[in-house]
């Protein structure tokens, strides 16, 4: 369900039957260069390929970040990019604080007092409540603390909400602390020496978002300790994002978290010893709060490098290896088969006991009711004929199959609608047919509203729409790939959509948070 979370101007997108797309991008005209908005056309400079499907990351090459050269600067969670300098033109995608282009304009004033700017590589932003041009804003700085990293299989630090409490517009004091949380100096102590999930014993690493050594929580907290902390943290700028630009928020105390709801951080700080997360709408989260989230390490293969057709994905837990014993005419147990590990096969089938089984490359067999066996389409289709990239979604299976024209090169599991093979109009089923990728997020706030289904994830990892409100995206809330699991999107370990992200159409241009492109994405072809 599509739904605006009251006071924090997030727009919070779901999976499924009951969910709303993202505001669509109309068919886009032909249209004729306005004098006041001629400039040179640039290459246009995407993000396909910049994660491949091996999980290289490709970087950049260095940002022109010379003084003569101006750039744009998002300051909101959507400054939308519009193909003409009006804002009755077509939506091409978005920016989002944290991101800049390099500008060139302005380029008229048509419902835009600041002025229309061109971006990189096409469209058009209005410099206002979205957007500046001034590198100094408040928002604009605190973004860049920590924008989306897509050389890391997930973009953001990422934590669930464990034991609510309050949600802050800035750092606060120990008086305030006080104020605010006035069991903090009972539970901290709990907290520190609790064991497992629960305790500050497990994955504090997490919130470094990258390698390194993060400083024990229990001397932190016992010696106050700080890391540098920016001003603007200290005393608070009213810097807090929303859809239409900035709140100013006046009180400590923004609200109160909801329980198991996920957060999404740019950075973590020390302050007076206990450790906070600047959460990507730039709001103040304690992670004391919060359980750290490392997300799935599982993601698929390479056909033709890493493994050969066919092969199959062990996808249930406790699969076992069989082996036929001719003598006795029967299977006899070959000890355990690895949980969604790659199985070479020989592409020989038996029955056994009215169960189909594969046989191995090692002479064993595998139950098709444990593993799922990858073959090439049996009938190639017209897109792939035509040299198109394309997705095979089974979820009889529940895998998928990446193609490149009519050559298979990289396969995985997925975790689709946990109703199984039922109707997607009113289940929680995955809908089928042939479908076109749409809607690009490099990440995406969803949620539901329905009694018993309730939840809010915040920024849901590489998320592509291709039918109204069903998605491939990231999970980074459970590791059950294989397993069907979701609303009726298509779940991906978060690897595995960041790969795929990189692989489709649209292309995500350099900067952009956010694409549309309605018929000419990648090809989506879901069946049982």
């Amino acid at each position: 369900m599509q739904t605006l979370l009251a006071g924090t101007g997030w727009l919070l997108l779901g999976c499924g039957k009951h969910a709303a797309p993202p505001p669509p991008a109309a068919h886009l005209e032909p249209v004729a260069p306005m004098a006041s908005a001629v400039r040179p056309s640039p290459p246009r400079v995407t993000t396909r390929d910049r994660v491949t499907l091996d999980g290289s990351f490709h970087a950049p090459s260095a940002r022109d970040d010379r003084g003569d050269t101006p750039r744009v600067f998002a300051k909101a969670i959507r400054a939308w990019i519009q193909s003409r300098p009006t804002p009755s033109s077509d939506r091409l995608g978005y920016l989002r604080a944290g991101s800049s282009s390099p500008a060139t304009g302005p380029a008229g004033t048509e419902g835009c007092a600041g002025g229309w700017y061109g971006v990189e590589p096409e469209g058009f932003v209005c410099v206002g409540p979205t957007a500046t041009l001034d590198a100094r804003e408040p928002a604009v700085v605190l973004s860049q603390l920590g924008s989306a990293e897509v050389g890391r299989k997930l973009p953001y630090i990422y934590g669930t909400v464990r034991n609510p409490g309050p949600v802050y517009t800035r750092l606060p004091t120990g008086t305030e602390l006080h104020e605010a949380e006035p069991d903090l100096a009972e539970r901290m102590p709990a907290w520190l020496s609790a064991p497992g999930e629960i305790g500050a014993s497990y994955a504090q690493d997490v919130w470094l978002g990258a390698p390194g050594t993060l400083p024990d929580p229990s001397e932190a907290w016992a010696s106050h300790q700080s890391d540098p902390i920016p001003e603007l943290l200290r005393r608070g700028a009213g810097a807090r994002l929303t859809e239409t630009g900035n709140a100013s928020d006046s009180e400590l105390v923004l609200g109160k978290m909801k329980p198991k709801v996920g957060y999404s951080l740019l950075s973590t700080f020390l302050f007076e010893g206990r450790r906070y997360g600047l959460a990507s709408d730039l709001s103040v989260i304690p992670t004391d709060r919060l359980r750290p989230i490392r997300g799935s390490e599982f993601h698929g293969v390479e056909i033709g490098t890493a493994v050969k057709l066919p092969f199959a994905f062990v996808r249930r837990d406790g699969a076992r290896f069989m082996r036929f014993e001719k003598k006795k005419n029967q299977l006899e147990d070959a000890g355990p088969a690895p949980y969604r590990a790659a199985i070479a096969l020989t592409g020989k089938r038996k029955f056994f006991r009215g169960r189909l089984h594969d046989e191995t490359a090692d002479g064993l067999y595998l139950s098709d009711q444990d593993a799922s066996r990858i073959d090439p389409a049996r009938r190639m289709p017209a897109w792939g004929k035509n040299g198109e990239r394309w997705l095979d979604v089974n979820l009889s299976k529940q895998t998928l199959v990446a193609y490149d024209g009519e050559r298979p090169i990289f396969a995985t599991l997925v975790s689709s609608g946990e109703a199984g093979l039922d109707d997607a109009d009113t289940t929680t089923a995955t809908k089928r047919g042939i479908f076109r990728i749409h809607t690009k997020h490099l990440s995406s706030t969803m949620s539901s509203d329905e009694v018993g289904e309730e939840y809010e994830l915040r920024d849901v990892p590489y998320v592509q729409y291709f039918e109204k409100g069903y998605a491939l995206h990231g999970a980074y809330w459970h590791d059950r790939f294989g397993t069907p699991k979701s609303h009726g999107c298509i779940n991906l370990s978060p690897d595995d959509a960041r790969r795929l992200f990189f692989f489709t159409e649209p292309a995500l241009p350099d900067g952009w948070h956010g694409v549309l492109a309605p018929r000419t994405g990648t090809v989506v072809f879901i069946h049982p």
